[in-house]
């Protein structure tokens, strides 16, 4: 999953919701510097993840998209399931998006120093493009497919996944739709069987 579906996944817990979002730029075991929930959030974010790999029916919208891009097909699902979760907010929320996601920046902003180089530059990029909020349109994902093909050199033609999105949206939503209910349930549960870590005071800076 994307960034807004970890976020969403932390269920407002501002330091799950900060390990969650910096698990991809932590490496291995070096987290043991951070707060108790934000190790948490690490967990979960990795929990996640593993589900999500495994679970047949990303499987199957990852199918639709491997004969073009590969071992990009899940990074590009990640990227369409995050507009889903956009598009369809008020169906998993009361929070108006725009007021979850200015909250989410906020924080960020906040704890931006504490935290791993690679998300206080993804932060800035973030906040300065409207990421979150601009997942729920067609341009938004074009911005954010379009930047992650220039990041492989234009290998992976990322860019071009829009066309498969507008093409096959039904489809898409359809397995999103079914496989975030199943993940929600999943997420839910971990969140009540994460382990229990000695808290300390405050966030250092890594």
């Amino acid at each position: 999953m994307n960034f807004l579906s970890h976020l969403y996944l932390s269920q407002n817990n501002t330091n799950i919701m900060i390990g969650n979002f910096i698990a991809d730029h932590v490496r291995g075991n070096q987290f043991g510097h951070f707060n108790a929930e934000i190790q948490q959030g690490i967990f979960l974010h990795r929990e996640i993840d593993t589900f999500t790999d495994a679970h047949e029916i990303v499987r199957k919208s990852k199918r639709r998209l491997h004969k073009r891009y590969r071992h990009y097909d899940g990074v590009i699902i990640d990227i369409f399931y995050d507009y889903f979760l956009a598009k369809n907010w008020s169906t998993y929320s009361a929070i108006p998006l725009d007021l979850y996601t200015h909250s989410i920046y906020n924080l960020f902003r906040e704890k931006s120093d504490e935290l791993p180089v690679k998300s206080q530059q993804f932060i800035k990029y973030m906040i300065e493009y409207d990421i979150l909020y601009n997942y729920q349109f067609e341009e938004g994902i074009a911005r954010v497919l379009s930047g992650m093909n220039n990041r492989t050199k234009g290998k992976s033609k990322m860019h071009l996944a829009i066309e498969d999105l507008k093409n096959l949206n039904t489809a898409f939503e359809e397995d999103f739709t079914l496989f975030f209910e199943d993940l929600r349930n999943f997420s839910n549960q971990k969140l009540k069987e994460l382990p229990v870590i000695p808290a300390q005071t405050e966030i250092h800076k890594k």
